[in-house]
């Protein structure tokens, strides 16, 4: 089944709350192998002008790949997931993503389009706090290959 080009533009539901806390940034940190203290240090955090510790730049990947799998594990766009390499991801942010933040994730099929034997899909998952602040956009560009064609 070829993917599905309709779903260009459309908009899933925005993902359940998720509580970030100091603990899951300084796993994460500790993961990525990060050891910069506003990670895991609320002093050093304060320091540097936080309110808190702050999770490093992708530690959103956790927060937006909810509100993007939706999208992704739709049965209609017809995606082979079982032939799916990371192509691209970025972060936009407003602010860093801080222990303490509620947010949500809400993502949208931004293009699908064909590159050689393969297609090519890019998601923007808007990453809010529960009262509507935006916090950080992720892009991400999926390829399913030999899918095309």
């Amino acid at each position: 089944m070829a993917v599905n080009r309709d779903y260009v533009g459309r908009t899933f539901p925005a993902s359940e709350p998720y509580e970030v806390s100091r603990v899951k940034i300084a796993d994460f940190a500790a993961a990525i192998g990060d050891s910069n203290p506003v990670y895991t240090d609320r002093a050093a955090a304060q320091a540097a002008g936080h309110a808190d510790v702050i999770a490093p730049p992708t530690f959103a990947i956790v927060v937006s790949i909810v509100g993007s799998g939706a999208a992704i594990a739709d049965p209609g766009l017809g995606l082979n997931y079982a032939m799916v390499v990371h192509g691209e991801q970025r972060f936009e942010y407003s602010r860093p993503i801080t222990a303490g933040d509620v947010l949500t994730a809400q993502a949208t099929i931004t293009d699908i389009k064909d590159a050689g034997r393969n297609v090519m899909l890019t998601t923007s998952t808007q990453i809010r706090t529960v009262d509507g602040e935006h916090v950080c956009t992720a892009l991400s560009t999926l390829v399913e290959r030999g899918g095309a064609g």
